[in-house]
């Protein structure tokens, strides 16, 4: 008999990506490991609810995407980790470091070019009863505008923990600056030097140890945000995009993530790379939501297969030391990191494990694609995003970014 694994989706309001998750997993039938071993995949929507501390859960793995915000199945993730080695794709360990500013402090130590970045203290008092008597102590006066010049106009203001771009303010001036700062009440505050002239937007979503590099436009809206574009970044930066996603994945404990870098004369600045729920919408992704989709189910299947052991906490000793060696310029620093993020991820073997028991994914993933029930959970997704009267512009929207998708990978499979 196979050995069975359970994968569980911790889900909020999605709906588009599961179903496409739990139809292809459906797909998989009975999977031989490369050592000989029969294996079966079936997944199961997680429920919230009390729980004992003893209590044993049926999952072998879990896909979170709602502990970032809602502490029950926070608590309930940190449990099954510690007390059951349920593997988790992001460590809700390091769910603090998931603020923006943490994950500045640590590319910063590691080399990367990120801008210049102030934490300023909170524009009103905290709801604490002591705050009277710290602040009156302890806070010292500060000129905001004196930082700003420092940082130069324009600017950004931005929450230090992130969160779906809440709170975001680009600052042309003095009086924009102050209205943003009066705005924030009890938001703690970055000011970040702006990358003006910037070439290219680029943002990746990295699975475990593959990374898709997409180019962004934020101005537009959500459903054209995600540019089909292949080879807008030259050799060098798209590698260098590719290495900082997985150097911040395997540093932070983060397998599910995506990063946001700006491209400006050849340097990449990564901006944002602290996401707990990247977006995989299929209204976002479109052309790129198979391979995510993929991504996903094969990196979930070699974890829960293979018995990979997670680790939950940061080790920062061997990226530290490799930033602080002297004798190791840029682009040897970002080679030995990718080898310290290859190591992580054990990317030899999990390419093995793709080639060997997922060899008929890609046209797996190909056939549902093509197929009526993807395009039935298309229709529904748009039907539950978007007013009556745009459906038919949407459905021909994102049906003709996925018949090209479609189109594109047709050879491969020798399909017209």
């Amino acid at each position: 008999m196979p050995s069975n694994h359970l994968i569980g989706l911790l889900l909020g309001a999605e709906e588009d990506w599961p179903t496409a998750f739990e139809a292809i997993a459906r797909r998989l039938g009975v999977l031989t490991a490369p050592d000989g071993s029969n294996h079966e995949i079936t997944t199961e929507r997680v429920t919230i609810e009390p729980f004992n501390l003893r209590d044993k859960p049926r999952y072998d793995l879990v896909i979170d995407r709602l502990a970032y915000w809602y502490y029950h199945p926070r608590e309930w993730l940190k449990k099954v980790a510690l007390m059951d080695d349920v593997y988790l794709l992001n460590s809700p360990f390091t769910f603090q470091s998931m603020e923006k500013h943490s994950a500045y402090c640590a590319l910063l130590r590691l080399g990367m070019h990120v801008p210049e970045t102030v934490l300023v203290p909170y524009k009103n008092p905290v709801d604490n009863a002591r705050w009277a008597y710290t602040s009156a102590k302890y806070n010292q006066n500060f000129d905001l505008d004196a930082l700003a010049e420092e940082l130069g106009y324009p600017l950004f203001m931005k929450p230090f923990d992130g969160g779906g771009w809440r709170g975001v303010s680009r600052i042309k001036d003095s009086a924009a600056l102050h209205t943003a700062y009066d705005e924030s009440g009890e938001m703690l505050m970055h000011l970040q030097e702006s990358i003006e002239g910037f070439d290219v937007f680029a943002r990746a979503l990295t699975i475990g140890p593959e990374t898709m590099v997409m180019k962004f436009q934020p101005d537009e809206p959500m459903h054209n945000r995600y540019a089909v574009s292949h080879g807008f970044l030259d050799e060098r930066s798209g590698t260098e995009a590719v290495t900082i996603s997985q150097t911040v994945n395997a540093f932070f404990r983060w397998e599910f993530n995506s990063c946001e870098m700006l491209v400006r004369d050849g340097i990449v600045h990564p901006i944002d790379y602290a996401n707990a729920c990247p977006d995989v919408a299929v209204t976002s992704l479109h052309y790129y939501f198979p391979w995510a989709m993929k991504a996903l189910l094969r990196w979930s299947t070699f974890c829960t297969v293979t018995g990979r052991k997670a680790k939950t906490q940061v080790d920062t000793g061997p990226w530290f030391a490799i930033a602080d060696d002297p004798a190791l310029d840029y682009q040897a620093r970002l080679a030995a990191y990718q080898e310290l993020a290859d190591d992580h991820f054990t990317t030899d073997q999990y390419r093995e494990f793709c080639d060997t028991t997922l060899p008929f994914v890609d046209e797996m993933v190909y056939d549902w694609v093509s197929g009526e029930e993807f395009r039935s959970m298309l229709r529904s997704t748009i039907q539950q995003t978007y007013p009556t009267h745009e459906w038919e512009k949407f459905e021909a929207h994102f049906g003709g970014l996925i018949d090209m998708w479609i189109a594109d990978q047709s050879g491969q499979f020798g399909r017209s």
